[in-house]
This record gives structure tokens, sequence and C-alpha cells, in this order.
């Protein structure tokens, strides 16, 4: 449950004292002291308001105490004295002066992210703070692979003859060759968005343009802002969450789902499939028991009756036959896959199914063990809250996965179109580089030594690329 930060303060006073600023596992984040509570602390209301180096302190509060003072003065002593014996963790970062690592767009024709520490040199588009270097370094890479926006400098940009490595692997438009600018600002009003917290806008925003490239048939872009919208949506659920030590609140919602459905649970398994239009059909298993997820129990599958492509029913019966599932299971889908999971998995197992309903986020339903469906399941449980999260893990991993494949499927066709290159030069090419990606980006005398690559050869597979 999100915890508004206007209701931790509601019943303070109007009047002298020192407040205190704790987080989540009570740590004491930060004292201040004020001449009127109520009036000092409505102004960590807004966020956004707060100055660059406050901003992650006010997103980690989770309680505030205070304590009223006879007078000002009286206030001024009592937060000196405990923010020495205290010693909060944000008045000592905010005394050394320390800075927290930021990111701003700047203002260039063809705008490129930057990351700071010092005080930012333009008002405008200016994001952060960040609570780390690397909460930062993630930032950025969501936005290359959604946006594609560089992060080179200028002097870069403008001496390159042609694309960098960013741009092969997908984590760049090239403006340095292709000066489209309207597809450009494009991005770039998409990253703010994004980098601006409006997550859920950007994500409409791209459904909006996968579906009119699907209408126009023009399904590999369809797949593009799909994957786009799948690693920002990936992101927004695991932005609030750590599965390496799920803590407390994750074993009372086991123990919540146990008594929900009566059954002592051991081991949990959960499924989806992806593909896209019946192509590079996957599978995908994850795992999870009352300390947290289990994943080196993990498990992809390839599709190997080609018949079933495309079939979601079909392919989920495949799946499930081959993935020897125990303790309870839990089918992502309606009363269809529940059904094949019923049929296919031994009498032991429990079967539960999670449907989407009519609104795709936030109205799911529930097929019970004993085929009845529950639609009455509190959305702010923490029983519905573990199962849509389980849900999208699993989701998360076939998704990507199918990514995967599908990228070593165009990769494959890539080297197929190239004449001369039969399955065994290919494998050599691979091989040696490592990638097609490193193959293209290869001259034509570093081509030439891999085996059974002549330099005829390698002039053909560097023209082609080139």
């Amino acid at each position: 449950m999100i915890i508004q930060f206007s209701s931790l303060i509601e019943n303070s006073p109007k009047a002298p004292g020192v407040y205190l600023m704790y987080d989540a596992d009570g740590m004491l984040l930060y004292v201040g002291k004020a001449k009127n509570l109520n009036a000092r602390l409505k102004q960590y209301n807004d966020i956004s308001k707060l100055e660059w180096h406050k901003r992650v302190m006010r997103s980690l509060v989770a309680r505030v105490e205070w304590t009223t003072t006879a007078t000002e003065s009286d206030a001024l002593v009592l937060e000196e004295h405990l923010i020495k014996t205290q010693k909060p963790k944000y008045n000592i970062i905010l005394t050394d002066g320390k800075m927290y690592p930021m990111l701003m767009l700047t203002g260039h024709e063809f705008p490129h992210l930057v990351k700071f520490r010092a005080r930012p040199v333009q008002k405008k588009d200016v994001f952060g703070p960040y609570p780390s270097v690397s909460a930062l370094n993630s930032a950025i890479k969501q936005i290359q692979k959604v946006c594609q926006v560089r992060t080179c400098t200028d002097s870069f940009m403008n001496n390159r003859a042609r694309p960098c490595l960013l741009h092969q692997i997908g984590r760049c438009s090239a403006p340095c060759i292709n000066k489209d600018k309207g597809t450009y600002d494009q991005n770039v009003k998409l990253a703010r968005k994004i980098l601006s917290g409006d997550t859920q806008s950007a994500v409409k925003e791209l459904s909006e343009q996968m579906t009119a490239a699907s209408n126009q048939m023009n399904y590999e872009l369809a797949a593009e802002l799909r994957d786009k919208i799948s690693d920002l949506s990936a992101t927004i659920k695991s932005g609030k969450r750590s599965d390496k030590n799920p803590g407390p609140d994750w074993m009372k919602s086991f123990d919540a789902l146990e008594n929900w459905l009566g059954f002592k649970i051991e081991r949990v398994s959960v499924f989806d499939n992806s593909h896209l239009f019946g192509k590079n059909p996957v599978g995908a298993m994850v795992v999870f028991d009352r300390t947290g997820f289990i994943k080196s129990e993990y498990r992809h599958f390839k599709l190997r009756d080609n018949a079933r492509a495309g079939n979601d029913i079909s392919m989920m019966e495949e799946f499930l036959k081959r993935s020897k599932a125990s303790g309870l299971v839990i089918v992502d889908g309606g009363k269809a896959q529940w059904n094949i999971a019923k049929k296919v998995l031994d009498d032991s197992v429990i079967v539960l199914g999670i449907t989407k309903g009519e609104v795709r986020d936030g109205d799911e339903h529930f097929i019970m063990p004993d085929g009845k469906i529950e639609r009455n399941l509190s959305k702010d449980s923490p029983i519905f809250l573990l199962l849509r999260r389980v849900r999208d893990e699993a989701h998360r991993f076939a998704i990507s996965f199918h990514r995967r494949t599908r990228a070593k499927s165009a990769i494959t066709s890539a080297l197929d179109e190239i004449e001369g290159i039969g399955a065994a030069r290919k494998r050599a090419l691979l091989h040696h580089f490592g990638s097609v990606r490193q193959i293209a980006d290869s001259s034509p005398a570093d081509l030439a030594r891999a085996p059974g690559i002549s330099k005829a050869v390698a002039q053909k597979i560097y023209a082609h690329f080139h």
C-alpha cells in the first residue's frame, strides 16, 4: 500500500518544535526544526518543490514524529542535540555537502543525456537526484532501450562517419547519421515523460503506436514497440521491490495464500507463454516459496511441436507436460488454460488460474482449485498483490526469453541472406566473433581471419552489411 506523505503529517501541531523523519525500516533519516511544525511539514508535500538534495530523503519517508517546544529557540537547541546524538543519515550527508548524482537532457538540436553531481547548469530538463550511481545508470539504460536517445558528447557525434555500437544494439537512433529531427524529438519527449515519472502516459503513447503499426500490418515495428512497453512496465513494477530479500511481508502474504486456498504449500510454479503471431513460440516457468523467488529453478521452454505454434492452449499443454511441476501451479489465462493444466498434471498438483478480465490491470479474476471463479478478492489484499507480482514475474521471464529467441532468429536470417555462407561458415563466424553485430562491425581484413573465410567471402560479407 502506498502511504501518502500528507497522511503522515495531518495531525501535526501549529507550534514550534522538532520533527523526525523515518524510513520503512525505522531508520532515522532527518531531523529538522520549525517555528510552526504544521506549516513546515506541509512544505514537504510537493516533492518537486524541494531542493535537489532533499528529494531522495523525502521519497524514503514512511513515518514522521514531532516534539513540541516552548519557543523556536528551544527547538533549535533540541534539533542540535538530536543531530549530534542520533546522527540522522541525511543531516550528515547534507552537512558534508555531498551531491547526489543527477541527469539532464541538454538543449542541443539533438539532446543527449548527461550525468553530473554539481549544481545544474540549466533549469529545464534536469532529473533526479538518484540515490546511487547504479540507480542513475539503470535510468539511462532504460531511456536508451525505450527512447534511443544518445549519450555521446556533441564533439563525438559531430565527428562520426557511421553509427557507433550503441546504434547496432538498438540503444541509440544515431542522429549523427540519421538527421530525422521530428522522430528524434518524439523520442526526447517520451524520455522526458519517463524521467519525470509520467510512465503511465509513456506506456499509453507506446501502446497507441503499437496498435497503429499492427493495423498497418507493420508487425516488425509492432514487435519492437511491444518490447519497449514490456521493458518499461517491468521497470515500473520492479522499481518498488526487491526480489532478493522479500522480507516479512512476503512471508505474511504467502501464509495468507495458504489460508485462502486451504492447502499447505511448499513450492509454487507459475507458467506463461509468449509468441508473435505464432513466430518464435516459447514458454516460461518461474518458481517461488515462502522465502521468495527461486531463480535457480526458473525454466525456459522452446516449442518442440511446431503444429502447436500460435495456439496458447496447445503450447501450454506441451510446456506443462515437460515441466514435471509439483505442489501449486499457477497458469496465466482463462478457464481453457486451467482445464488443460488439470488434464495434464498429476492429480496431486493444485491448479490456480489468473484471468485478466476486461480491464487488464486491476480486474484480475481467479479460477480456484475446485474450478469456481473468485471475483471478490480485494485489490489491495496481500494475496491479490502477491499473485499479481508472481504473474508479472512469469510474464517478464517469458517475454525476455522470447525477445532473445526472436533476436537470434533475426541474426540467423541476416547471415542466411549472404550468398556463399552455409551452415559451417555461419557457425565459424559466430564462434569467432560472438555475434552478428560484431561481424557487421568488422573490416574485411578482420573477417578474413575467421576460419574458412576467404578474402573474397570476407569482402562479400562486408558489402552486405555496408
